[in-house]
């Protein structure tokens, strides 16, 4: 080959490697292109913004009370804690101490740790003997206290349908409740549940007076609405705050369905003739203890104790809520 073929032929092979670049240098775009596009459609701003909408719908209650916000009420806690009322945001007080030590027997039997089985014990009644003894501050005390508890959500119900104080004690207006219920066939138990701001507590109004309160209390619909309760949410305490025993006959009836029964008395008020008298209308029910309201702090700190049938923890610190 002359030095004319391979000078040709050199020239060629640059030509070639000169082309092949030229075709790489065209394709470089296109193959950044497809890279691009996988960049782009993995985090599109639809995607960030479903990403992001769980942080913006906390906190849960929020929604909740959204979506159904006739039944969900926010108490006044401070309110409550003005007028000696338990509140889980404040710091530890005595009128706490006294209702941790009221609900620990009630919750063994509970938890099934009492000194026998006790049908239907999350269903407790909270009554008196009289008007004005503090049943209703004492059943709203021992309700906020046990939702406190780690294991157990908690109902209060306003049994005291002829004199119902829960919703006023607690600063909230009247609503639709447990009489609406067993009145109409349209009303469920869901439909009236009030959802509070106290975790794990739950309230159930008296509802709508009825004249025939006794007979729907001794009906058939209530003794099916206390066994869903006591069956269905077997792990949730149920409080009522019934009428007087001596009074009405309407927590005499309700004492039938009660695994425990809370007396209240009223310290240098309630004879014992009262309490025994209170105290043989409700002697079916399994468990009755006592508790000593309104009575004066000794200087020791000591607390008081009830007497008659049953026992007892008294609590101090002057007069107490009237109802």
């Amino acid at each position: 080959m002359s030095i004319i073929e391979k000078a040709v032929e050199r020239l060629e092979q640059l030509q070639r490697a000169a082309g092949n670049g030229d075709t790489a240098e065209r394709q470089e775009p296109s193959d950044q292109a497809p890279a691009a596009a996988p960049t782009s459609t993995q985090a599109p701003p639809p995607a960030a913004a479903v990403t992001e909408q769980p942080a913006s719908a906390v906190p849960a209650a929020a929604v909740s009370r959204a979506q159904s916000p006739d039944r969900f009420v926010d108490i006044d806690l401070d309110r409550l804690h003005s007028i000696g009322i338990v509140t889980p945001n404040a710091p530890r007080s005595l009128i706490g101490d006294e209702f941790r030590i009221v609900k620990r027997p009630l919750l063994r039997n509970v938890q099934g740790k009492g000194a026998a089985a006790v049908k239907n014990a999350n269903l407790i009644m909270v009554t008196s003997s009289l008007p004005g003894e503090g049943k209703s501050f004492s059943s709203i005390n021992l309700a906020i206290s046990m939702a406190m508890e780690l294991d157990h959500t908690v109902l209060l119900i306003d049994a005291d349908v002829s004199r119902p104080s829960v919703l006023n004690i607690l600063g909230l207006a009247p609503r639709k409740g447990l009489m609406d219920v067993l009145t109409s066939n349209d009303m469920h138990l869901g439909d009236v549940l009030l959802k509070t701001n106290i975790e794990k507590l739950s309230i159930l109004p008296a509802g709508t007076p009825h004249p025939r309160a006794t007979e729907l209390l001794a009906s058939d619909a209530m003794n099916h609405l206390l066994a869903e309760l006591a069956d269905r949410y077997s792990d949730r305490i149920i409080v009522f705050d019934s009428p007087p025993l001596l009074v009405t006959t309407e927590s005499r009836v309700l004492a039938t369905h009660m695994g425990q029964i809370v007396m209240v008395v009223e310290s240098n008020r309630t004879t014992q003739a009262a309490v025994k008298q209170a105290l043989g209308t409700i002697d079916t029910c399994p468990v009755r203890l006592m508790l000593l309201n309104k009575a004066q702090q000794t200087s020791g700190g000591s607390y008081g104790y009830g007497y008659g049938y049953g026992y007892g923890y008294g609590y101090g610190q002057g007069p107490r809520e009237g109802a």
